[in-house]
């Protein structure tokens, strides 16, 4: 029996990564197609391994948006439909997978975008990535344009966020890497995350491409971008949809999505 369960968790994993790698090549065959809008994201090299960052300034954090469902009440589930969203001369100049989510894409945490909350906090811990505490929130445009707070004690602030999604487990806790990462650990998949810069004034989106360890992945964060606290969005869904670095990841539907809104000519 064990046998036999190895071998069929072997190849559900190859075939999910056959799909994923068929919908990276139709995304990037039609990523250079796409408008690119400069500046908001890029490439980088750190210890031996590439990373995509989407930067975002906190004069622009009004231009962050948040999805889930479209305006008949269904998840979006892509980029192509969120693209669909946008208004007369609005480009999507990056967008990514923006937390974890339960079967019918419901988040599984805290979810609130513009003032309307679908989902609430949850601080109780639990099996998964997400339950593996401190997980956290980003909140954006609450007394500073960018924070990740810890569940708990955003719990206790309460603050008024314009946008709030909760995911886990945090990366970064106040500089310091989450304890529960093991620098050998063998657990690695292609991850992505947000992070926060000390002045609270830069948020970094980051998607790794290739498959990382999260004590990888959260000191890209601390070594390389000097966040303070760091956000972990999720791994081996993860997607990214850039079309300055001529990027755009399909094959996935996903539940939250959160990208930046820039003026330009058509989405």
């Amino acid at each position: 029996m064990m046998r036999v369960r190895t071998a069929t968790t072997k190849t559900v994993a190859m075939k999910l990564d056959l799909t994923r790698r068929l919908g990276l090549a139709v995304g990037a065959l039609i990523a250079m197609t796409l408008p690119a809008v400069a500046d908001s994201c890029e490439k980088r090299q750190f210890e031996g391994k590439g990373y995509a960052v989407c930067t975002v300034d906190g004069a622009d954090q009004d231009r962050l948006r948040l999805w889930l469902d479209g305006p008949d009440g269904r998840v979006l589930g892509d980029f192509r439909a969120v693209r669909g969203t946008l208004g007369s001369g609005e480009v999507l100049a990056f967008a990514m997978n923006a937390g974890m989510y339960h079967p019918d894409y419901t988040p599984v945490g805290l979810y609130r975008a513009d003032g309307v909350q679908k989902s609430g906090l949850v601080t109780a811990g639990g099996g998964g990535n997400f339950g593996l505490r401190p997980n956290g929130v980003f909140c954006v445009g609450a007394k500073a344009p960018f924070q990740v707070i810890e569940s708990r004690r955003f719990e206790k602030a309460d603050p008024d966020c314009r946008l709030a999604t909760q995911s886990g487990p945090m990366l970064l806790i106040d500089g310091e890497l989450h304890p529960r990462f093991l620098p050998d650990s063998d657990s690695r998949y292609i991850r992505n995350g947000v992070g926060v810069s000390r002045d609270f004034q830069t948020a970094w989106f980051v998607i790794s491409d290739s498959a990382v360890t999260f004590h990888e992945f959260a000191r890209f964060f601390r070594d390389e971008l000097d966040a303070r606290n760091a956000l972990y969005f999720d791994g081996s869904i993860s997607r990214l949809y850039a079309p300055d670095i001529r990027r755009a990841d399909w094959g996935r539907t996903m539940g939250p999505i959160i990208g930046f809104v820039a003026q330009g000519g058509n989405s």
